[in-house]
């Protein structure tokens, strides 16, 4: 049977999306929901049910960054469709160009510099914004996160308990400029926990408002100071916006002879040296200037930059890693606070809110679960969806958190949950538990499970939950029931070494 010039045209471009996507590790429905499609239309898509539009094919481009290789298959496509020959008249795609659902605000440019003294840490940021949103912005979240021994994630824990990051100490400033006209921002406290904030800087001050419009840029710049003796050698940036181009800028001692490296990791990637190298240069007046900087970074694309001071004073204690040092996995989750496996309060049944009596108890701890969701964005690309127990992070309360892999998604709030049915089928799938996230284990679990919790109210509502949200689902419940998914593994199954698995980064196959 022949086929058309067209039909292998459309094969072609189904092809090459196809390469791209699992090339990035990513399933059909994480490229459609990347790409602001219904789950099922990639597939639809890729199984030639669907024609390829220029739209599809512009956002493909621009989420896989495919080097317009998915560009040149759509126009091969189109001109023979439309019986255009040669040249087109279709401009390249700008990457990146298309925004993802929702998202008014477009990073152009930013800049982050961070500059030690000797006494402390001074971190100015620059960020070049435009609003290609549909309502004026007016306020920008920032995050501001310290780990001070990022080598000893229990001693680094422990020294923020002890020693806490204040908002009084940050001297927090921050304005908008907008061609020359300086506004100071005021800001508003959104987290407060003891190594990390999070802030919103607010388009307004005393003398008035000025929110950013639809089509119109600006730029802000914000700066903090934090001590020597509560910021370690690292420096993160983290994409969450759509991000033309970010430059990062360290500024030190050139007499302590510094050593500077770094690291990259994305939601299809784990962490891996920088693509491009950290460019030196000495300024003359004794400070050793480290730039780097890249275009077009993928969304929630992570970039750190770490140092030691090699001739290090005998009154600094050396606090950096050596190149090449990795943490244990479970070292990382150790440092932000999670239980971990060994400790009695994961083998108890955690305490039932009395709602709706104990609502804000409740809300108290499901802040703190949020809070943490959020340290950990910065800390893995969970591909497979996320969740978190009230155990975990040692209160004994029955409540968790459950995010789908789609990180736009809302996480599910439970309160007081119990199954109440679940389906004959089940298979099994490799698991990893924020409290043991040194190994991968294979658990098998029903495909659906019709689950009964709580509402604020003290009413109760059952939700049914099916593939990968009811494993995750699961998992959180065996938490709150004093379970860890061992306990589920057939005998005789071992676990999988973190550095065994091969399916990092790969959601769950259904």
């Amino acid at each position: 049977m022949t086929t058309s010039p067209i039909e292998r045209a459309a094969d072609s471009f189904a092809a090459e999306l196809a390469r791209q996507r699992t090339g990035r590790g990513l399933s059909k429905k994480q490229l459609a929901t990347l790409m602001g499609f219904d789950p099922s239309y990639v597939s639809h898509v890729e199984g030639r049910r669907h024609r390829p539009t220029e739209d599809f094919a512009r956002r493909a481009e621009a989420v896989l960054e495919a080097s317009g290789a998915i560009w040149q298959r759509f126009r091969e496509y189109d001109e023979l469709r439309h019986g255009r020959s040669g040249g087109s008249h279709r401009d390249p795609p700008v990457p990146g160009q298309w925004l993802p659902p929702g998202t008014g605000l477009v990073v152009e440019r930013e800049t982050a510099t961070l500059t030690y003294t000797g006494d402390g840490y001074h971190c100015a940021i620059r960020r070049e914004l435009y609003n290609a949103g549909t309502e004026p912005v007016t306020r920008y979240l920032v995050r501001v996160a310290v780990d001070r021994y990022p080598n000893d994630p229990g001693r680094s824990n422990r020294h923020h308990r002890e020693h806490p990051l204040t908002f009084a100490e940050l001297q927090l400033t921050a304005y908008r400029d907008d061609g020359g006209a300086r506004e100071p921002m005021h800001w508003r406290a959104k987290h407060d926990r003891d190594a990390f904030k999070e802030i919103w800087l607010l388009f307004e001050n005393d003398e008035g408002r000025f929110p950013l419009y639809p089509g119109d840029r600006a730029t802000i710049e914000y700066a903090y100071r934090v001590g020597r003796d509560k910021w370690g050698p690292w420096f993160q940036r983290a994409v969450r916006l759509p991000t033309r181009h970010l430059a990062v800028r360290l500024d030190l001692p050139a007499d302590l002879d510094p050593k500077v490296w770094g690291a990259e990791t994305s939601l299809s990637a784990e962490e891996g040296p920088l693509r491009t190298p950290i460019l030196r240069t000495d300024d003359g007046g004794g400070r050793a200037i480290f730039e780097w900087a890249t275009d077009d970074p993928p969304l929630n694309a992570r970039y750190r930059m770490q140092w030691r001071f090699r001739s290090q004073p005998p009154d600094v204690e050396p606090d950096g890693p050596a190149p090449g040092t990795r943490l244990r996995a479970s070292d990382r989750m150790r440092a932000v606070g999670i239980v971990q496996r060994g400790d009695d309060l994961l083998r108890q049944p955690a305490r039932q809110f009395d709602l709706p009596r104990e609502e804000q108890l409740a809300r108290d701890v499901v802040d703190r679960l949020s809070g943490l969701l959020v340290r950990l964005d910065e800390l893995h690309p969970f591909s497979k969806g996320v969740g978190i127990a009230a155990p975990q992070l040692g209160l004994g309360w029955a409540a968790a958190l459950v995010r789908p892999a789609d990180r736009a998604a809302e996480p599910v709030v439970l309160l007081n949950p119990r199954v109440v049915d679940s389906s004959r089928d089940i298979d099994e799938q490799y698991e990893g538990c924020l409290s043991f996230f040194d190994h991968r284990g294979l658990v098998p679990r029903p495909l659906r499970i019709d689950v009964e919790h709580a509402q604020w109210d003290g009413s109760r509502v059952i939700t049914s939950f099916e593939y990968a949200m009811a494993r995750l689902v699961a998992h959180e419940i065996d938490h709150l029931e004093g379970r860890l998914y061992a306990d589920r593994m057939a005998p005789g199954v071992p676990l999988v070494p973190v550095e065994e698995y091969r399916e990092s980064g790969t959601p769950w196959r259904y």
